[in-house]
């Protein structure tokens, strides 16, 4: 059994986001989607750092909610939005109660460490993302479909 370049890649990425989590001095806390729930009704905002094209076909139904991508779709594979902390500093402040999430939970528990390490303060991750959601029969957001 061979080791092929898609499968260092993942390793590569998993690496990185180990050593992202390590180094970042400020622990992730991770809440499940009940506790997420609960959260969004009691006025934390929902930041989804999904891509945009992920967003647009379904996303957390939460009333104070952003989509900045903490990650884009290449040619390339994946990479990391270089402007994503400069444009959640331009819509939240240090102080604002987030929950982050993503579509399984990977990139938002990148994002919600390097927003504690950015000096946020009340920064939580939605473990299991919009897929764990879903299957918990939640509130969904889908566009409307088009006459």
């Amino acid at each position: 059994m061979g080791f092929s370049w898609a499968m260092f890649s993942r390793v590569l990425f998993l690496l990185l986001l180990l050593l992202i989590f390590c180094s970042s001095g400020a622990e992730v806390v991770t809440v499940d989607v009940h506790a997420t729930k609960d959260l969004i009704n009691s006025g934390h905002k929902y930041l989804d750092v999904r891509t945009l094209e992920e967003h647009k076909k379904g996303h957390v139904g939460a009333d104070k909610i952003l989509n900045i991508p903490y990650m884009f779709n290449t040619p390339e594979g994946m990479v990391k939005n270089p402007q994503f902390l400069s444009e959640v500093s331009s819509a939240c402040n240090k102080e604002d109660q987030l929950i982050v999430g993503c579509q399984g939970g990977v990139r938002s528990l990148s994002a919600t460490a390097d927003l504690l390490s950015a000096g946020f303060k009340h920064v939580r991750n939605m473990g299991g993302g919009y897929l764990a959601w879903v299957e918990n029969g939640f509130l969904v957001q889908k566009p409307h479909a088009e006459l």
